[in-house]
């Protein structure tokens, strides 16, 4: 069963992520664009859990934050 984290949690795990990481989030999201074309939530999570060595919460967070910039990109 996945977690649901409330805003500020997210908010506070895409800050610590390039800390961890060593990456910038727009490499992330960039990574995520261009990774395999997977459409389940959950698919792209264990994507880049698998490949890129994350943990959970910081690739949930950074499919999520995916998921509403592409939103919002798509309403303009």
């Amino acid at each position: 069963m996945s977690q649901v984290f409330s805003e500020e949690t997210h908010r506070n795990l895409l800050a610590r992520i390039p800390q961890c990481t060593g990456r910038e989030i727009s490499d992330w999201l960039r990574a995520v664009e261009d990774g395999p074309s997977l459409f389940r939530f959950e698919e792209k999570v264990s994507w880049l859990r698998h490949e890129h060595n994350l943990a959970y919460g910081h690739a949930k967070a950074i499919v999520h934050e995916y998921g509403l910039r592409r939103a919002a990109r798509n309403l303009l």
